[in-house]
């Protein structure tokens, strides 16, 4: 456990501790609300990094736990300080959807992602981007376009910024043969998964059309890793127009896992997911 990590993962690591601490000493979530008069859903929604969490807070549950040693003490109490810097995406917070996975990918090591539909966010070029947020119905996201589009170009940093992310992406077959916006468009979408296939840390295979079923079959996933941290790796899965749900516990991110790299067997290797790309490139042109 680091006091340095990023202010999300912070979050969910003293969280994670906390649960720990309260569930060691025998006291229920219920318990812990009546001792300090809080409200019922406070102490569920602290262990669930929720909401922020004060010193005093974790002082006082600290406490109430029996919690001795003092080096640990001192750490979790770190753990809820406010970070000295903002984090990059708090700028985007008027747009960004509760719960976005956003601030769990600026701090992951590693992203698997399963995409069924359309090129991953952080693969999409910039035109691309435009045809998706303005096929949005009205009144969505199309009334802040140039704020989502600023957005998604500021998470691709994280592809190439030391250390970069490691990124390990399927898409399905049809995700290439989809004409998003005009040729024009696509080409150069297209040109964009060539070049971004030869960086080192992305590796990109295209699951084809004649691969069959399989157990992540019309779900797009996106599984986040965190380095040291392996406790607390989360998948995303996105569902109808942004909606969407995390699955936490261990065991069901580990099956997911499983999932992913059964999937990854099905799929072209490196070189001819290039070659088929390439070649959809020139039927483009």
């Amino acid at each position: 456990m680091s006091s340095d990590e990023g202010p999300t993962l912070r979050r969910r690591r003293l969280g994670a501790e906390l649960k720990r601490c309260r569930e060691a000493a025998g006291l229920t979530q219920e318990e812990v609300s009546r001792k300090f008069e809080w409200h019922c859903a406070k102490v569920t929604r602290i262990e669930t990094a929720r909401v922020a969490v004060t010193p005093r807070d974790v002082k006082d549950l600290l406490e109430l736990y029996g919690v001795a040693d003092r080096d640990y003490r001192e750490l979790l109490l770190q753990l809820s300080r406010p970070a000295r810097e903002r984090a990059w995406w708090s700028e985007y917070r008027d747009i960004l959807p509760a719960g976005s996975f956003v601030s769990l990918e600026s701090e992951a090591s590693v992203l698997r992602n399963w995409e069924p539909v359309v090129v991953p966010g952080l693969l999409q070029t910039e035109a691309y981007m435009r045809e998706l947020y303005t096929a949005a119905p009205p009144g969505s996201l199309r009334a802040c376009v140039d704020r989502m589009v600023s957005l998604r170009l500021a998470r691709q940093r994280r592809l190439t910024e030391d250390p970069p992310l490691t990124l390990r992406t399927i898409l399905d077959e049809s995700v290439i043969h989809r004409r998003i916006g005009g040729a024009t468009v696509m080409t150069e979408q297209l040109q964009r998964l060539v070049a971004a296939s030869h960086l080192p840390n992305v590796n990109l295979r295209i699951l084809p059309h004649d691969a069959g079923a399989h157990p992540l079959l019309g779900t797009a996933v996106a599984i986040l890793e965190f380095r040291e941290a392996s406790d607390l790796d989360i998948v995303y899965v996105e569902q109808y127009r942004g909606t969407h749900h995390y699955v936490k516990r261990p065991a069901e991110v580990a099956r997911c896992r499983d999932h992913f790299e059964r999937l990854t067997i099905m799929c072209l290797d490196q070189d001819h997911t290039i070659d088929l790309i390439e070649r959809t490139l020139d039927r483009q042109e």
